[in-house]
C-alpha cells in the first residue's frame, strides 16, 4: 500500500566536514512530472544550518514534498541491542541516540560532530583518525565495523557496498556525515517527520534515508563506479528513470549529480508500495535503526 501521493521532491547530498559551508552539501528538486531537477543553493552555499533552516521552511509552507538526505540517520542497534553494548548510557531509541550525539557536540558550530568519537566510551566503538594517527576502539568489530539491518540487506541484494557509520576511515566512510546528520534531525525537533521513526503525514513534507547508489544502480549504471562526473551520462542516467534531459551545469561534480538523480530517483520509485513495507522493518527497527529508502 501507497501512504500517500507526493507532488514534490528533494535530495540532499549531504557532508560531515567540520567547515562553515561544506562544499559537499548540495540540493536538487523537482516537481511531479518528467522534467529534470534543478539544483537550488543560496549564493554563498549551502552549511548545515541553511539546510535545516531550509527543511523547517518546507513544514512551516506545508510543501507536500519526499526529502531524501543522504545520511544514515542511526547507528546500529538490532546486531547487540544496543548502539554502545554495556555501557549503562547507551541511548534506548534513535531519538535518544540524536539528543546524545548533539549533547556531546553542543560546543562545535555549524552542526559538526567530530567530538562525538572522542568521549570515552562511544570511541572505543570507532576507527577514526587523530593527529594523523588511525585509532582503532577495543570494540570496534572485524575490519569494517557494525552493520544495521537495511546495510546489510543492501549488500545481500547487491544495491550497493553500504558500510558502516563505526568507520571514520577513507574516502567511503560515511560515519561524519551521518553523525552530523543526527544533529540536524536533533535540531528538527519533529518539525518535518522522518520516515520509519514517524509515521508518514497526511500532509506536508517528509524526509527519507537514501543511498545514492541505490538510485545510480536503478538508472542502469553498473560495475564498480555509481559516480557521473559528464553531463551525457548523467542524461543518459535520467533518461532510465524516465526524466527530461539536464540544464547544463557549469561544473559537474559527484555532489551535484548524486543530488540531481536522487530527485529523479525519488520521484520515480515513490508509489513503489514495496518500498514503504520492507521486509524485516518492524517497530523496533523504526525506532531504533531506520530504514534505507529503496530497500524492499
Amino acid at each position: 500500500m501507497i501512504p500517500r501521493r507526493f507532488t514534490r521532491f528533494a535530495a540532499f547530498d549531504w557532508s560531515g566536514r567540520a567547515v562553515p559551508r561544506p562544499p559537499g552539501i548540495t540540493l536538487a528538486t523537482c516537481a511531479a512530472g518528467h522534467a529534470a531537477p534543478i539544483l537550488v543553493a543560496p549564493d554563498r552555499g549551502w552549511s548545515r544550518p541553511a539546510a535545516l533552516d531550509w527543511l523547517i521552511e518546507q513544514a512551516d509552507a506545508g510543501t507536500d514534498m519526499l526529502i531524501g538526505i543522504d545520511f544514515s540517520p542511526a547507528l546500529p542497534h538490532a546486531d547487540r541491542g544496543e548502539y554502545f553494548p554495556d555501557w549503562s548510557e547507551s541511548p534506548a531509541d534513535a531519538r535518544a541516540l540524536w539528543a546524545l550525539v548533539d549533547r556531546l557536540c553542543a560546543a562545535e558550530p555549524h552542526l559538526s560532530a567530530s567530538t562525538f568519537v572522542e568521549h570515552v566510551e562511544t570511541a572505543r566503538h570507532f576507527r577514526h583518525a587523530s593527529g594523523g594517527t588511525i585509532l582503532r576502539g577495543d570494540r570496534f568489530e572485524g575490519s569494517m565495523g557494525r552493520l544495521r539491518v537495511a546495510e546489510r540487506r543492501c549488500r545481500e541484494m547487491k544495491r550497493g557496498n553500504a558500510v558502516s557509520c563505526f568507520n571514520l576511515i577513507g574516502a567511503s566512510q560515511v560515519g561524519k556525515s551521518s553523525l552530523t546528520g543526527m544533529r540536524l534531525l536533533h535540531a528538527l525537533a519533529g518539525r518535518v517527520p522522518i520516515w520509519p521513526f514517524d509515521p508518514v503525514p497526511a500532509r506536508g513534507p517528509l524526509i527519507v534515508e537514501i543511498y545514492t547508489t541505490i538510485a545510480a544502480r536503478a538508472a542502469g549504471v553498473t560495475g564498480s563506479r555509481s559516480k557521473l562526473r559528464d553531463g551525457p551520462t548523467l542524461d543518459a542516467a535520467l533518461h532510465a528513470l524516465a526524466t527530461r534531459p539536464h540544464a547544463v551545469l557549469p561544473r559537474y561534480d559527484d555532489h551535484a549529480t548524486d543530488a540531481l538523480l536522487g530527485a529523479a530517483w525519488l520521484r520515480h520509485v515513490a508509489a513503489d508500495p514495496a518500498l514503504w513495507a520492507p521486509t524485516g522493518l518492524d517497530a523496533a527497527l523504526s525506532a531504533t535503526e531506520g530504514w534505507t529508502f529503496g530497500i524492499p
